[in-house]
């Protein structure tokens, strides 16, 4: 079943700036560690971040507040917590022993919600009210944070200082990131807040820096300004400036100035429009990145950039391989919804596997912020009256649905004001199906479409210019196609069941009808384009196989939900790329599980505003098509697109998780191209023995690209290995159209699709288009 929600609101996890931050004194906390006790290390701190101004909040949290820690029901410790000096750092202590138990950076931090938002806090409701409670949420796969204040003003403290924190280190620009001073806490084994060599070659082995001996020592010589034996404050930058020195932008820096010192403005000009193939408005451009990057007041005052700024440049977003014209919302979205590839998820519920797995609407924020527009809510009868969401006969855990809708009230347009559809999988009594509605319009009230956009009966699908609301996708009266998950007795159970579905839940449904699937011209005879027909991954696959041509014309008029296996029992994906391939709008995949395939999603998403919505190619909208991504006679276009692709260096690749102390990676570099059947291929670089550092290649791959329209380009770096299979070390995935030709930089992310800074790769693109017709 499927519903649109609507009014989007301000997003509540946003940072707020220090002028609107509570400043009331608060009451120092009834225990605080005695002098000396478990001090922290001065090697651990460091200078305010710039771009922080030290407001009230910010000086009592670095006081330390005592708070509750909770990890379940019964599980409720009270931890010392405190900012540190660099206000980057909070460290937590137990209050029994007085250890430090761990330490976060704020860049770690995603957002901090208000309240009863996480399970373990909502099962603590009856006991402390939501103005003392709130979850700090961190990026990638690491726990959340539970904590409780001991009074509302204490957490409102945390609270809004996190976000003003957190404000500042998101939009700290690539200047203040390189500037900033490197932390080496865990390689100061004395604690005295200096650095003797052993140490600084402790620190290279964790930088990932197999570094000659002799170089090192030369480089940390010539920082020892003081001739102390030791680096300390500015010793350590010139020595990590010297350390982190890029031979290759050197070169290629030199090779645009004259004097081999700086680029003139119209040197630079020269840089942007031969390599980097800008074209329009490339003098105002240049301009704008000296005033922007150049770290040098009289350079910019001369309008030249100096090798740091080009650097800079080099590193920033107008560095990077995505266009950033392309990140913004950049497509055309008055279109009709089936028109459009849309941000997916399978059994949103689930943050595990599908028979045993944990289910949280922590599932439901975390698809919402990655930009996921169609949600999946299997309902079945629950308790005292009131429908729950799980798997439905496995030994998954079960959440209210009441909450899974109050979550979707609170989070569905912080990441994208278009519209969201709720693929709801209805299990439940009739009598459960009127409450269903219920809290459906309660809860989501002017948020839930419940009339078509012109008041009439539905002929044609809206445009995703709906904004703000949600339509649910929902069977109707139809019985479902008999899928992967179901067997036979129970397929029958369900078109049983079906027959008897309650007039308020049928009411809900306005758009996006669930409809049985009976072929292509049973399709075109008799249902409606505003309807839709949900397939399994093999079905969908036969489709593609036996009638390629029919599913994309079909995908032209009327959206196709497509759904993983239900052999895929431990939540694996399949590609969605064959599925898009076709036309297939709705390809829901498991978002919890990361890999290749939801490296995918990400890639085609983190485009257009990362609204989750984008456009298909025009030979996909129109009805007429002879496209058939199988047969290469019926693509259009004058030939292939050449994609050369120069991997020239890495920059501070991470280790593999779990290897030994001092173990350095073997790198190389792989480029897969994902597209139609002739376009799928990868090709892989030499592999560097003990450098994770600054590794470099110098290889070139070239690619053919029949249909670039559909192609996406994933750049994996993998820890060679001669006697097993590689190890992953990160990865970046984006569409062919979104791809900047010259010198890029790669900015890499971990398996779960989280940034990994400073780690990149640096390339030269280059895109050579087939030649036209000769001009008379």
């Amino acid at each position: 079943m499927a519903s649109l929600l609507c009014n989007a609101r301000e997003c509540p996890s946003r940072g707020m700036h220090a002028a609107g931050l509570w400043v009331e004194s608060i009451p120092p906390p009834s225990w605080v560690p005695e002098a000396g006790e478990s001090e922290v290390p001065l090697a651990m701190q460091s200078t305010l971040l710039p771009g922080i101004q030290l407001t009230e909040t910010l000086e009592k949290m670095q006081q330390g507040t005592l708070m509750r820690k909770v990890k379940s029901k019964s599980w409720k410790k009270q931890r010392y917590f405190k900012l540190q000096d660099d206000c980057m750092t909070i460290w937590y202590q137990s209050k029994r022993t007085g250890k430090i138990e761990s330490a976060f950076s704020i860049s770690d931090v995603e957002t901090v919600r208000e309240g009863h938002q996480s399970e373990v806090l909502q099962s603590l409701a009856e006991e402390f009210p939501p103005e003392r409670c709130f979850t700090i949420v961190f990026y990638g796969r690491r726990g959340n944070l539970d904590l409780i204040a001991g009074t509302e003003e204490e957490a409102q403290c945390w609270v809004q200082g996190l976000r003003q924190l957190i404000e500042v280190a998101t939009s700290m620009d690539q200047r203040e990131r390189i500037d900033q001073y490197p932390s080496h806490g865990r390689s100061d084994k004395n604690k005295d807040g200096r650095m003797n060599f052993k140490e600084v070659q402790r620190l290279l082995k964790m930088m990932n820096v197999d570094m000659n001996e002799d170089h090192a020592l030369r480089l940390f010589q010539t920082a020892d300004k003081s001739e102390s034996g030791t680096l300390e404050g500015e010793e350590f930058v010139l020595f990590y400036k010297a350390l982190t020195e890029r031979k290759e932008v050197q070169s290629l820096f030199q090779e645009f100035s004259e004097d081999g010192k700086k680029l003139t403005l119209l040197e630079l000009v020269d840089f942007l429009r031969q390599e980097q193939l800008e074209e329009e408005g490339t003098e105002e451009l240049a301009m704008e990145l000296i005033d922007k990057y150049e770290p040098s007041e009289t350079a910019r005052a001369r309008h030249a950039l100096s090798a740091d700024g080009f650097l800079m440049y080099l590193c920033s977003p107008e560095g990077s391989i995505f266009n950033p014209q392309h990140r913004a919302l950049w497509q055309d979205m008055t279109q009709p919804l089936c028109h459009y590839f849309i941000s997916s998820s399978h059994n949103t519920y689930l943050i595990e596997d599908q028979i045993r797995g944990q289910s949280s609407i922590e599932g439901y924020i975390r698809a919402l912020k990655r930009g996921c527009r169609c949600l999946e809510v299997d309902c079945w009868d629950g308790p005292n009256g009131e429908p729950i969401v799980y798997h439905g006969h496995t030994f998954t855990s079960k959440i209210p649905f009441r909450e899974v809708v109050s979550t979707l009230g609170k989070y569905a347009f912080q990441a994208s004001d278009f519209p969201v559809i709720l693929s709801l999988e209805n299990h439940c009594s009739m009598e459960q199906q009127e409450v269903l509605a219920q809290q459906l319009k309660d809860i989501l009230g002017e948020q839930l479409l419940t009339a078509t956009t012109d008041g009439r009966v539905p002929t044609q699908l809206p445009s995703p210019e709906v904004r703000g609301r949600d339509t649910l996708d929902g069977p109707g009266d139809e019985a479902p196609d008999v899928s992967d998950d179901d067997n036979g007795a129970e397929a029958e159970e369900e078109k049983r069941r079906m027959k008897n579905l309650a007039q308020a839940l049928s009411d809900c449904v306005v758009y996006c009808k669930n409809v049985s699937f009976r072929g292509f011209q049973e399709a075109r005879n008799h249902s409606r384009p505003s309807e839709i027909s949900s397939l399994s991954e093999a079905k969908a696959r036969k489709l593609i196989r036996d009638a390629g041509n029919e599913f994309v014309r079909h995908n032209t008029w009327q959206l196709t939900r497509i759904y993983p296996s239900g052999m895929r029992t431990d939540s694996s994906n399949y590609s969605p790329q064959e599925m898009w391939n076709a036309g297939c709008q709705i390809v829901a995949l498991n978002f919890q599980t990361a890999g290749m395939e939801m490296d995918l999603c990400d890639g085609l998403f983190s485009q257009n505003g990362h609204c989750g919505y984008v456009l298909k190619p025009p030979f996909m909208r129109d009805e007429g098509t002879l496209f058939n991504p199988n047969d290469s006679s019926t693509w259009q276009g004058a030939g292939p697109v050449t994609l050369t692709i120069q991997v020239i260096s890495g920059q501070q690749l991470p280790k593999v998780a779990n290897t030994k102390d001092g173990a350095i990676i073997d790198p190389l570099v792989r480029v897969e191209i994902h597209g139609v059947p002739a376009d799928q291929a990868h090709q892989e670089t030499k592999y560097i023995e003990n450098n994770g550092f600054n590794p470099h290649w110098d290889e070139t791959l070239q690619f053919q690209l029949h249909v670039p329209q559909l192609a996406l380009v994933r750049f994996v770096v993998e820890d060679y290995d001669k006697t097993s299979r590689n190890d992953f070390v990160g990865q970046f995935t984006l569409a062919f159209a979104n791809i900047k030709p010259g010198y890029r930089h790669i900015h890499l992310l971990s398996k779960d699709g989280t940034s990994i800074p400073p780690s990149s790769l640096f390339v030269h693109i280059r895109i050579t288009e087939p030649p036209g017709p000769e001009q008379d």
